[in-house]
């Protein structure tokens, strides 16, 4: 083995100063940093993404679970379709095993079958569940009839026949449901409780009268031949007090007796008869109702148009009828406010709103009120001089015009329209008195030559003159009679010849001035079939 040679002291010295040099260099390079950030361990930040992974799993997977516990039915569905199916199969043949054949909120048995027979149409299951539970709502109304619960076993009988349980089964049970309704409500002391109210005269009008009992009876045994004798005796004695009471002028006692009796047994031997004399009386009220209103009998000819109504609410003649009567309430107002008496004229207003409030002479006379009335003020506004001055200088120029020929144009300037203004501030001067009778018999005259002339327009204008001059009067209505036929034969002869606008027009026209016409009413019809069979 070789010697090492013995290091001199300054090698010794040289090595040492060396290695001082070296080693501190190494381990300050491996210590030395760039920024003022500490360096981190590795292995810690391992350990922390680590622990983040962990509670993102944990998060996803309580979010997945969740999802699975609300939406489990959906998926298993979709992912499964018959579970649906079966889940309705089940609950079914539970609710059919506890009875519970049919409920409102849709468990019971008829409702879950019928949903799944929606899902599946081609599922005979569901259709024999169906069947049985018929065959179990008959089972059930079989033991409510039994037990004396006869609502219950109708509705379960209705619920059989909804299932299309064989008919003559679902009969024979009703047919025994009524048998023991029967003998429960004690028909017998019912058909004697009717014969006794029959003999009593107490024959309709309340549950224990004679037609209620018999009728109440003959629901539960419709083959009972007392209560049959006895209804068909109680309704021979009811429509005779109906057509007594017709020929006692009550039509609408009668007509009630009448209409109650058809509803009752629309076969009664004694029913046609009873018609016929019903509609002869609605006739005869027809035609007193005319009558009255010609004569301008307002209050008669309200009630009897009021009478029919009430016999036939769409009868259109007599709501013609009360528009003819709003009509001349409304020719009253206007009468009353010329002559300055407005209590009057709003009271005639009021009954005519009251009778037809769509009435266009209505809007009419309420113009020519307020006219008056601003007439009325204008002229106590006045000194009476000037007063005298206004209506001599009316008075002359009434008088101009009618030298002029004038009657009844230009408007404003007429005759008439002078005239009438005079009216309005002193209708009982005598000299307005006096024009007003001069000027009466040119009225008339002009509304005779316009009617001859077939100038129908013309001759209502020279009609309404007379009627601001005349007032109501048996002459007045006798014209507007002649002129309402004549207006009656254009409408005729305007709707031979296509024109239903025209023959329409000429209808409005024959109304107005009188409703109740000889023709109207056939001319109506014409035009309200002409005009269905053009739209």
């Amino acid at each position: 083995m070789k010697s090492r040679p013995p290091s001199s002291p300054e090698g010794s010295a040289t090595h040492a100063a060396g290695a001082a040099r070296i080693e501190p260099l190494a381990g300050d390079w491996s210590t030395l940093h760039f920024d003022d950030e500490p360096r981190r361990d590795p292995a810690s930040d391992r350990a922390r993404r680590q622990r983040w992974t962990r509670i993102a799993l944990a998060v996803a997977a309580l979010a997945v679970l969740s999802a699975l516990i609300v939406w489990r039915q959906p998926l298993s569905e979709w992912l499964w379709p018959d579970t649906r199916l079966q889940s309705l199969r089940e609950q079914a043949a539970r609710a059919l095993a506890e009875g519970r054949l049919t409920s409102p909120d849709g468990r019971g048995a008829r409702e879950l079958y019928e949903a799944a027979l929606a899902l599946d149409p081609d599922r005979s299951d569901a259709r024999t569940g169906l069947t049985r539970t018929g065959e179990a709502a008959l089972q059930q109304a079989r033991q409510a009839i039994d037990g004396g619960h006869f609502e219950f076993a109708r509705g379960r009988l209705e619920l059989a026949r909804d299932l299309a349980t064989p008919r003559d089964r679902v009969e024979t049970l009703a047919q025994r449901l009524r048998e023991r309704e029967a003998t429960h409500a004690g028909l017998d002391r019912m058909v004697a409780a009717a014969a006794s109210a029959r003999e009593q005269g107490r024959l309709d009008g309340a549950p224990d009268t004679a037609l209620p009992l018999y009728q109440r009876v003959l629901e539960l045994q419709p083959q009972r031949n007392d209560a049959l004798e006895g209804r068909d005796d109680t309704l021979a004695e009811l429509l005779q007090q109906a057509r007594q009471a017709l020929e006692n002028g009550e039509l609408v006692r009668g007509a009630q007796g009448v209409q109650r009796a058809q509803q009752a047994d629309p076969g009664h031997a004694d029913l046609p008869d009873s018609l016929t004399v019903l509609e002869r009386h609605i006739e005869r009220r027809r035609r007193e109702a005319d009558q009255a209103l010609r004569r301008q009998r307002l209050e008669l000819a309200l009630a009897a148009y009021r009478d029919l109504l009430a016999v036939r609410a769409d009868d259109g003649a007599a709501r013609n009828g009360l528009v003819a009567i709003a009509d001349a309430h409304a020719a009253r107002a206007e009468r009353l406010a010329a002559d300055f008496d407005f209590a009057q004229a709003e009271a005639e207003l009021a009954q005519a709103r009251e009778i037809a409030v769509t009435a266009p002479s209505i809007a009419v006379a309420r113009q020519h009120l307020d006219r008056a009335r601003e007439s009325h003020k204008r002229f106590d506004q006045e000194a009476p001089g000037k007063q005298r001055q206004s209506l001599q200088r009316l008075l002359a120029q009434a008088a101009a015009a009618e030298q002029r020929g004038d009657l009844l144009t230009p408007p404003g300037d007429s005759a008439y329209d002078k005239l009438r203004a005079a009216q309005a501030i002193a209708p009982q001067n005598p000299a307005v008195r006096a024009a007003v009778a001069r000027l009466l018999p040119t009225a008339k005259r002009c509304f005779e030559r316009e009617l001859s002339g077939n100038r129908l327009g013309r001759a209502g204008e020279c009609l309404d003159a007379r009627r601001t001059l005349e007032g109501s009067s048996a002459p007045l209505r006798e014209a507007a009679l002649r002129l309402a036929l004549r207006w009656i034969a254009v409408g005729d002869e305007r709707l031979g010849a296509g024109e239903v606008q025209a023959a329409r027009a000429a209808l409005q026209a024959a109304r107005s001035l009188d409703a109740s016409a000889p023709g109207l009413h056939e001319l109506t019809e014409r035009v309200k079939t002409a005009r269905a069979a053009g739209e």
